[in-house]
């Protein structure tokens, strides 16, 4: 049976909780303890179940705004514990939550719409994020939950990292730093038996080699990278932390509403033209939102907090990604490419909007409600144009539990 209460993403201190009282009840088993804090002084726990064999790390809440991981992570760990199979050779360590500051500032655990979802958006800036920092920042200046992080890494040498994220919207995908042989199948069964759709051409894996429907592999750094505008370049994150140790890391996407439009690999039948437009409607949005934000930015001098920083750091995105747009040509030519790009150009500036409009709020300032319009209209057109549907949060953790197991499972195959 279940630890969580009901059927909701669980908050940061449940999650403790529930962990902790795993921990009591399987003493022999299973230990909780704290690997480090936040910059804000909160408190980060690794979760451990089975005391021998190779190591395999699981990572939840590396992006706030991404809640699936959490109560996946509690599944996971009480699936290790009743089947031993899984603990044959292999012990498991869970952290519990990478960003604990974030969490604090994400607070939408029962959304009911993505307009729910978005009235409590928070996702920090890149240099803010533990996994992505190590990308876009020298390493004296890596936060303290990013050494937490590879300290993790560093002490338990895993043979497998991965990373439980998610998306607002779209399809469940896997991205790899290395390929696991195999688990194309298991990904793609379970996606179907539970009705996700698979993310066939995710633009955040956009160029990357396939090795089966929605799992992608991580180019090596010699390759080019689809988006040259981009700061953050995937394989300076902490995901190739492993790697020092002959390990790999598995993230694993799943979304929060489906949307069958990603998943069409059909050609597209004129991609540059789509991309022209996409990239004009991203640039129009965003500057709809700097707009009110220039309007309102005299009125919030000596404010400084997260969400103004990456409400800005968003719009700074902007220019140069409908650029990469324009003048890249595309590596994916397919209808889920282009919709996975569509998503991505609503998605950015109603996340700016959202975080933004908190600010405002939080000031009372007179510039509130035209964000405010903004953030309903775009989440509305958002679940409208892409038919979103309510993937179930129990078929959101299953289908990342048994991706999670399957990874597991083949990784050790071919690390033995």
């Amino acid at each position: 049976m279940s630890l969580l209460p009901e059927l909701r993403y669980p908050t940061l201190p449940e999650l403790i909780s529930s962990a902790r009282t795993l921990a009591v009840r399987h003493p022999g088993l299973c230990a909780l303890r704290q690997v480090g804090v936040s910059r804000e002084g909160r408190p980060l726990h690794l979760l451990s179940v089975g005391r021998a064999g190779r190591a395999v790390l699981v990572v939840a809440g590396a992006h706030a705004n991404e809640p699936a991981g959490g109560p996946t992570l509690l599944a996971l760990a009480e699936r290790v514990l009743y089947e031993r199979v899984l603990r044959d050779g292999t012990s498991w360590h869970f952290l519990l939550c990478a960003d604990p500051d974030g969490a604090s500032l994400h607070v939408t655990p029962a959304p009911r719409s993505l307009l729910d979802y978005h009235r409590g958006f928070f996702r920090p800036a890149g240099p803010e994020q533990p996994e992505w920092s190590p990308s876009v920042l020298p390493p004296d200046r890596l936060p303290p939950e990013t050494r937490t992080l590879t300290g993790v890494i560093d002490e338990l040498r895993p043979y497998l990292q991965v990373t439980l994220h998610g998306t607002d919207l779209g399809g469940s995908w896997v991205q790899l730093t290395k390929d696991i042989p195999g688990l194309a199948e298991p990904f793609a069964k379970s996606a179907a038996e539970l009705r996700i759709p698979v993310e066939a051409g995710a633009s955040d894996a956009a160029g990357w080699p396939a090795s089966g429907p929605g799992v992608h592999v991580m180019p090596t750094v010699e390759s080019g990278v689809a988006y040259p505008s981009m700061p953050d370049d995937a394989r300076n994150s902490t995901w190739y932390h492993a790697h020092r140790y002959g390990g790999l890391t598995a993230v694993v996407e799943v979304p929060m509403w489906a949307s069958d439009l990603v998943d069409d690999v059909a050609p597209h039948p004129a991609p540059a033209a789509a991309l022209r437009v996409l990239a004009e409607g991203l640039v129009r949005d965003a500057l709809e939102v700097e707009r009110v934000l220039c309007e309102a930015l005299p009125r919030l001098e000596g404010v400084d907090s997260p969400l103004l920083r990456a409400g800005r750091w968003v719009l700074e995105l902007v220019p140069g990604l409908a650029a990469d747009w324009i003048n890249t040509p595309p590596a994916d030519v397919s209808m889920a490419y282009i919709g996975s790009v569509e998503a991505f150009a609503r998605r950015l500036p109603l996340r700016s909007a959202a975080m933004l409009l908190r600010v405002l709020r939080a000031t009372d300032d007179r510039a509130a409600p035209l964000l405010e319009r903004l953030v309903v209209d775009w989440s509305e057109a958002f679940a409208e144009r892409f038919h979103a549907r309510w993937v179930p949060l129990e078929h959101q953790i299953e289908h990342q539990s048994r991706t999670v197991v399957a990874a597991a499972l083949h990784a050790r195959v071919w690390a033995a």
